[in-house]
């Protein structure tokens, strides 16, 4: 298992519940957040979601701003 090699190998736990937080830091914190995924362009979802908002920020500027004049009858 993945989570197992990349996040917990090596390690000893004293408890079922230490070993649980372990496994939720890591899920939560590196492998849902930061770890690159195939299906996102080979980006990561921080990585992803930055761009959607910049792409989204820079098309509503040029709504804003046409280059164009608008057209008269």
């Amino acid at each position: 298992m993945l989570i197992k090699t990349e996040g917990l190998r090596g390690r000893t736990f004293a408890t079922r519940a230490e070993a649980n937080l372990a496994l939720f830091e890591y899920i939560d914190g590196f492998y849902n957040s930061r770890r690159i995924q195939e299906r996102l362009g080979f980006l990561s979802p921080i990585e992803f979601e930055e761009r959607h908002y910049t792409e989204q920020a820079t098309a509503e500027q040029a709504n804003l701003n046409p280059h164009q004049p608008i057209p008269t009858c």
